[in-house]
């Protein structure tokens, strides 16, 4: 009875020992939960978020620089010579940020603007020559103002639509350069002659005139 004593004793003194050994030793690295390796769990399943953001700041930024290209604000007041020269020229008007301002917000009371912001993300896609990011913003351009689908849809004839769809396949910075001139003449023929016989055109002219008397 007393050797049986002994050997119990002793089997639970080493069992102590062994659970206390266990309980001080780090944890298998195979066996740890999701969270054993934090910054690797999190950098892994933020990637697809990210990419979704970054997405998202595209398409803002770009929409940033098509739709408030400028800030009248800040711009200075033209010119009296400017003015009147936007009467007479429908080019002359389009080549000064100035008159683009002034035309745009004419064509926002005509709800035609888009007209204008499809101008200038055509002109701003042929300055682009990264190549990656010149056929995002191609795609942007298509999706927002020749998409059928889209609520700033331009107004273009089917041999011009065709041309698009074919540039697209490999787009370009000038895959939409007919079409861009198709909306300037548009632009020209139709809305240009009511804007400079419209009352914010003639305020305009009295505005400038009465800052700059002398001329």
């Amino acid at each position: 009875m007393g050797s049986q004593r002994m050997e119990m004793r002793k089997r639970q003194t080493t069992g102590q020992q062994e659970a206390s050994s266990a309980a001080q030793a780090p944890p298998d690295a195979a066996n740890r939960g999701p969270n054993a390796c934090c910054f690797c769990w999190c950098c892994c399943c933020s990637c697809s978020w990210n990419e979704e953001g970054n997405e998202r700041n595209r398409r803002a930024s770009y929409e940033a620089k098509t739709e408030g290209t400028t800030d009248c604000d800040q711009r200075p007041l033209p010119t009296l010579e400017e003015v009147r020269c936007w009467g007479q020229s429908f080019d002359k008007l389009m080549k000064c940020p100035a008159g683009r301002d002034a035309f745009q917000e004419f064509l926002q009371t005509e709800f035609s603007e888009e007209n204008m912001l499809f101008w200038l993300a055509c002109e701003d896609l042929r300055k682009e020559t990264n190549k990656s990011t010149m056929e995002e913003k191609a795609r942007l351009i298509y999706e927002d103002y020749v998409s059928i689908l889209s609520p700033k849809e331009v107004s273009l004839d089917s041999r011009v639509r065709e041309v698009i769809n074919r540039n697209m396949l490999e787009p370009t910075a000038h895959a939409f350069d007919d079409a861009q001139l198709q909306i300037y003449t548009l632009m020209q023929r139709d809305s240009y002659p009511r804007y400079v016989n419209s009352a914010a055109y003639k305020t305009l002219l009295k505005t400038v005139s009465e800052e700059n008397p002398e001329a």
